[in-house]
């Protein structure tokens, strides 16, 4: 962090205690229904990826992937905040959410806009993109609409490969009702002994592994595809010989899968993981969703045997489960995707013509390189230097952390070869890393078997940020080589998520990164740094007197601004330090991809605060903070959205930027975003977004994630040129 005598200029003597005695008192001025309900807010971010699988200037199967994002989304939301929120009920710990309101009065609240937003989403499916799909070419069929030999060919599949993997389970007093797997598509089948005339009842799991939309045979100029689910369903008579199949319907469950791990100094994280991966398959179910014809009888049956409310189902037209629209969006139609976008190599670290071989420790030692991806490749940076550090004969040490990484990751094979080529090689793997907790248990395992130094982390801590750093013996002394990220260490997903890494040569980055590795692999983290803000210890409040700064420069007529971009804007304190800035008259401006509980435009609170999200073919997610200081600004990227989880309960890592160009450019970057020619979302006081996507002639505003490629590869042809 950088010290309290260049922090506190202008605030004060930096006495902390007096500090935080002036900020209770201004919060004092505050009106209580200064937040938005962040839950609410939540499902508002999901109701703009709606919005994108609705515009049909979207190309067709990338509108079907934003539906299939939608689902997923939604999913992992009454996975764990739906079921966080009843959990803490049912135990009697829930507390007023941030707005005030009662847990219970917020639940009901979700399950209001999640009927809505899931009916929606439904109708999209059926009245939108797949009537545009058919026209196109991709057709999603009926059972019932299919020809003689188109049937009897998909019946000859289904015995061939559906069949054998199916496993009807029967309930009746012999067999009780079956666990039902959560997110999994079943089908209640209700059917009648012939020989002794009694109703009954079986489940049926849709298998997970095959294909959820099947090819139908066919010789005609589009393709053809059934619901996998459809096939089975109307081939039930084979699975139960001998009895009438009266009636049949899907459903899908939802379970509580939040983790919820107690820490101890003696307890084996790993051990302890594995087993609470276990009791997540157990969960309790949060929510039900059934097919609208569903009858009466078997709904009855699923509510009683499945111990779940009426508030709790979902009665939905149409297909259940559109998660399965991801493997419809990845067929081969250039015409009906994005246009391709391949990374192009950051201009510092492309290699001379004359070897065709980067030097990348020589391009950072000519100074700071900012690489924005996924318009600049991950492979040609990041990659490139963790696997030229593993090779380097001078490089002495690598020191990395992993939240999340690919199964086939090269960046933990590069520190599998730094171990095995006598390097000291130390890896911070998160294993708590939400739904990735099992492939971060293998990984951490292959690392420490390759003689990796494998550490966990702070107990009770999740670390998240994104760094890493290289030792290398020149000229015999010791230098620094770190990169500090706003991403994973994921090539897979720096293909689709917008991020920015710093690499530096500069002692003060690298003496913080030294030490703040050695306090997460031993000890609390409790110092301050230089060109570091680290959570959870000092992030909040050095964030909050940047803020103060701004404020006071406003009060004194000074210049004064600040800028935020972030996935979720929640933090209480860090929101009211906003709105004492903006009742000073600083310009406000906060750029959010998902909740954000600020309420701008409120007059005497917030009238000097915007507030835009921007959705695209790309998942912003990059984190940037812009101080104006007084025309000296001071601006941070680094791994910590503006939540109490990032600010209290984990370890986070903002670094200054100090490069003029690269402030330029994320300052350009950020007055692209918040222009009123730029494509995004604008929020109201009262929660609601305003999609602005066209002028007031009706032409397309400007897309920022375009612009930003072609401004690379305008970048590339200069330097070509000259």
């Amino acid at each position: 962090m950088i010290e309290h005598d260049v922090l506190d200029a202008g605030l004060g003597d930096g006495d902390d205690d007096d500090f935080d005695e002036a900020i209770e008192a201004a919060d004092e001025q505050l009106p209580d229904n200064r937040y938005l309900d962040r839950e609410i807010s939540w499902l508002a971010f999901n109701q703009r990826v709606l919005e994108l699988a609705e515009d049909p200037m979207v190309p067709l199967l990338e509108r079907a992937n934003f539906l299939a994002i939608f689902a997923s989304n939604l999913d992992e939301f009454f996975m764990v905040r739906v079921a966080g929120l009843k959990r803490r009920i049912m135990t009697g710990l829930a507390v007023p959410t941030n707005v005030g309101r009662a847990p219970q009065d917020v639940l009901a609240d979700i399950s209001a806009e999640a009927h809505r937003l899931q009916l929606r989403h439904a109708a999209v499916w059926t009245d939108q993109v797949r009537p545009a799909l058919a026209e196109a070419g991709i057709e999603v069929v009926s059972w019932d609409s299919l020809d003689e030999d188109s049937s009897s060919r998909l019946t000859e599949y289904f015995q061939r490969n559906v069949f054998p993997v199916l496993m009807p389970l029967a309930v009746d007093p012999a067999h009780p009702f079956p666990y039902i797997s959560g997110l999994s598509l079943n089908l209640a089948i209700r059917i009648r002994n012939a020989r002794t005339g009694r109703q009954e009842f079986a489940r049926l799991k849709v298998p997970p592994m095959l294909p959820r939309f099947v090819e139908v045979p066919g010789d005609g100029p589009g393709v053809r595809y059934l619901p996998l689910e459809e096939l089975i369903s109307n081939h039930l008579g084979d699975l139960f010989p001998g009895m009438e199949v009266l009636d049949h319907h899907a459903f899908r469950l939802t379970r509580n899968e939040d983790m919820t791990i107690e820490e101890d100094e003696t307890e084996n994280l790993i051990q302890a993981l594995e087993a609470e991966l276990l009791r997540r398959r157990f969960g309790p179910p949060i929510r039900l969703e059934i097919t609208e014809d569903m009858d009466d009888v078997t709904r009855a049956l699923l509510l009683s045997e499945l111990d779940i409310t009426e508030q709790e189902v979902y009665r939905l037209p149409g297909a259940l489960d559109l998660r399965g629209l991801f493997d419809l969006s990845r067929i081969d139609r250039p015409d009906l995707h994005y246009p391709p976008h391949v990374p192009k190599t950051a201009l510092a670290f492309q290699p001379p013509e004359q070897n065709g071989r980067a030097d990348i420790f020589g391009a950072i030692r000519k100074g700071d390189v900012l690489v924005h991806h996924p318009y600049e490749s991950f492979a040609t940076s990041v990659q490139a230097f963790l696997e030229q550090a593993a090779k380097d004969p001078h490089v002495l040490a690598i020191k990395q952390t992993l939240y999340r990484t690919s199964g086939d990751s090269p960046i933990v094979q590069a520190l599998i070869d730094a171990a095995v080529a006598g390097k000291q090689v130390l890896a911070l793997v998160e294993v708590k890393a939400r739904f990735d907790e099992a492939n971060n248990i293998v990984w951490a395992r292959k690392l420490e078997k390759a003689g990796v130094h494998v550490v966990y982390g702070l107990v009770g801590l999740k670390t998240h940020c994104k760094l890493a750093l290289v030792i290398r013996e020149e000229e015999g002394r010791l230098r620094h080589y770190s990169h500090v990220g706003t991403g994973n260490y994921n090539p897979k997903t720096s293909r689709i998520y917008e991020d920015f890494g710093l690499f530096t040569v500069d002692d003060q980055v690298g003496r913080d990164l030294t030490r703040l590795f050695n306090e997460l692999s031993g000890y609390a983290i409790e110092k301050k740094f230089k060109r570091l803000l680290v959570a959870p210890l000092h992030l909040r409040k050095g964030l909050i007197r940047h803020i103060e700064r701004e404020r006071a420069n406003a009060l004194a007529g000074k210049p004064s601004g600040v800028r935020i971009k972030v996935n979720s804007m929640v933090d209480e304190q860090i929101i009211d330090a906003l709105y004492r800035a903006s009742q000073a008259g600083v310009p406000v401006e906060v750029w959010v991809r998902g909740i954000c509980s600020i309420k701008p435009g409120v007059e005497g609170m917030s009238e000097n605060i915007r507030v835009r999200s921007i959705l695209g073919r790309y998942l912003e997610h990059s984190r940037i903070f812009t101080f104006v200081n007084d025309g000296d600004p001071q601006i941070f990227i680094g791994s910590a959205d503006m939540m109490h989880r990032n600010l209290d309960r984990r370890v986070e890592a903002l670094v200054r930027v100090v490069d003029p160009k690269q402030i330029q450019e994320l300052s350009d970057l950020f007055d692209l975003a918040m222009d009123d020619g730029t494509s995004s979302w604008h929020l109201g006081p009262e929660g609601e977004w305003v999609r602005h996507s066209v002028d007031a002639e009706g032409a397309p505003l400007i897309d920022l994630q375009e612009h930003t490629m072609a401004q690379v590869q305008r970048k590339r042809r200069s330097r070509a040129v000259r």
